[in-house]
């Protein structure tokens, strides 16, 4: 029986208040996600219960109880405290999937302040951006990563304190840095949380947008609630299950549902620091014999890319639901997984501003193959009119989707930036950016993105700030970048270039700006190709007409070209 039952009688009597009860926490007291991921789960009984699998490379592994979270993040916290960080102060964690940055990411928000995850393969300028954004106060990393953030000392003066998790004390530690093992550290068992209440804020997430630099989306601890409860009826997440969340906690879901949703329901889960790979992926099913498995498109497309002789190797028949998220899951990859693993994988959509899941495919419920199913009880959804901003009653009719404001993990701000906060709302609907139409069942069909934005691979990439590094390159005069349709990852990265005098376009040059982007941005941001022109196009005022490079790639009708500059 799955935990969500009917979703028709879901939908009639629903109320947060379920969430509330089941976490034990009334309005006006303290709720804080690090004591109710650790410290309530061990109070349930479940002290001795497996909390982390984790495996590195080379096939390391570690292994967590839920009261050794408890303990490590009161550690963690403890350490903090102790170096004077305080609530509501930025701490950047920014390593790869070790435990120290699920554990790290817990022991932040049991002290007040605010979490700031970021991917670890983001280059120098990438960080800096963000740190800067946040002014944060420290900054917790590997010895593998120090080298980025040394880049950036003289632009961070804000920037206090540099934790370096492994360091091995051969190197002597430079400016601001400070050794911290957790492993060796002395394990605190009775630690007092910061009482912060529902609208403490807990999480500063960056997301990219069409023009400027990246958002920090804020998050607050009531938006547990809904990631509790989303966990629980959306991915089925039950007491016996070993769950595997593949995403990186640098991107949302990665801590809405790689830490919080699953601590939060007490639940075993396990985490893969290592590449990609269809072997190893299908090798850590049957080792950890996972039972419910969220993933993206991206993943789902390259295991289907491997060939199904490949599943057939190994023993996967622990799998008892499968999910996706990060981008539109097609029909295909829903009909193959079928096939190859007996069940379909149910997709799921949600972004980082609404941080929890908000238009979903349900257990028990009918799937439509590239649907992205029905609104999640106590969210009211709609697709929208572009002009006059009302619900569309049409069924099949494309328009904006659109969510009334209400729901527990709905961001609070983007930091410091109010003006393009307010953006996201018309005639009292939360806009995502994003485009569908509905049917006369109520799923839910994606169109397309309302804007610019690239989303590569299920990560959001701004062409603004491709476009904007690509200008520092010294070859580079002007550019121009949008996205090109790739078998994998959907969409991918292309850039129009034009040179300045002196150099001349070749694959050597290719090769040295596409690196220059992959170390200033990140591997997501990196031109998948460059295409040199004598000129952009551009409008009579000098505006480049991104939306004719755009459909030239796309294959689709370029539109009106009157204000196109011919000379």
């Amino acid at each position: 029986m799955s935990n969500i039952g009917s979703y028709e009688e879901r939908v009639k009597d629903f109320s947060w208040k379920t969430a509330e009860e089941e976490l034990g926490y009334k309005e006006g007291e303290v709720i804080n996600i690090g004591w109710h991921c650790t410290d309530r789960i061990c109070k349930m009984g479940k002290a001795q219960k497996t909390a982390l699998i984790w495996e590195g490379h080379g096939g390391e592994e570690k292994r967590y109880t839920f009261d050794d979270i408890r303990k490590a993040t009161n550690t963690i916290g403890h350490y903090l405290k102790s170096i004077g960080i305080k609530s509501e102060d930025r701490v950047c964690l920014f390593m790869d999937k070790v435990p120290e940055l699920y554990l790290g990411f817990l022991g932040v928000l049991k002290i007040g302040a605010i979490a700031q995850p970021l991917f670890s393969a983001f280059g120098d300028e990438s960080l800096f951006v963000r740190l800067e954004n946040a002014q944060t106060k420290a900054i917790i990393t590997q010895r593998k990563h120090v080298g980025k953030v040394r880049k950036l000392l003289e632009r961070t003066p804000f920037l206090e304190h540099i934790i370096i998790i492994d360091h091995d004390g051969l190197k002597p530690l430079k400016e601001r840095e400070k050794a911290f093992d957790l492993e060796k550290a002395e394990w605190i068992d009775e630690f007092e949380i910061f009482p912060t209440k529902a609208e403490s804020p807990s999480v500063l997430h960056y997301t990219s947008g069409t023009t400027g630099l990246p958002k920090g989306v804020k998050h607050v601890h009531y938006s547990i609630i809904s990631q509790y409860l989303t966990a629980k009826w959306v991915l089925d997440l039950q007491d016996d299950d070993i769950y595997w969340c593949t995403a990186d906690p640098g991107w949302v879901t990665g801590t809405s549902y790689g830490i919080i949703g699953a601590w939060s329901n007490g639940v075993t889960q396990c985490v893969l620091d290592a590449g990609f790979s269809a072997d190893s992926w299908y090798k850590f099913i049957q080792k950890n014999k996972v039972t419910m498995w969220y993933s993206a498109p991206t993943a789902i497309r390259s295991l289907m890319k491997a060939g199904e002789e490949l599943v057939k190797q190994y023993d996967l028949s622990s799998l008892r639901h499968l999910a996706s998220v990060g981008e539109p899951l097609n029909a295909e990859a829903v009909i193959w997984s079928q096939r190859v693993f007996g069940k379909p994988f149910y997709d799921t959509y949600w972004q980082t501003e609404t941080g929890s899941m908000m238009i979903c495919n349900y257990p028990g419920m009918k799937v439509k193959p590239g649907s992205m199913g029905k609104v999640f009880p106590g969210v009211t959804g709609a697709v929208i009119d572009e002009k006059t901003f009302e619900p569309i009653t049409e069924p099949n009719k494309p328009g904006l989707i659109g969510f009334r404001p209400g729901w527990p993990a709905m961001m609070r701000a983007y930091w410091n930036n109010e003006e393009i906060y307010k953006k996201k709302f018309a005639n009292g609907w939360y806009l995502p950016g994003d485009k569908s139409t509905v049917d006369a069942d109520g799923y839910y069909w994606f169109v397309g993105r309302d804007d610019d934005v690239i989303n590569t691979a299920g990560h959001l990439v701004s062409p603004f700030e491709v476009e904007s590094a690509l200008l520092e390159h010294p070859a580079v005069a002007e550019s121009a970048v949008v996205s090109k349709p790739d078998e994998v990852n959907m969409e991918v990265v292309k850039a129009f270039v034009t040179l300045k005098p002196g150099f001349e376009p070749d694959e050597d040059l290719e090769l040295e700006i596409m690196n220059f982007i992959r170390k200033k941005l990140s591997p997501l941001a990196m031109p998948q190709e460059i295409e040199y022109l004598e000129k952009l196009p551009k409008t009579r005022s000098g505006k480049i007409m991104r939306r004719m490079l755009r459909a030239q790639e796309w294959g689709q009708d370029i539109g009106d070209t009157s204000t196109l500059d011919d000379e």
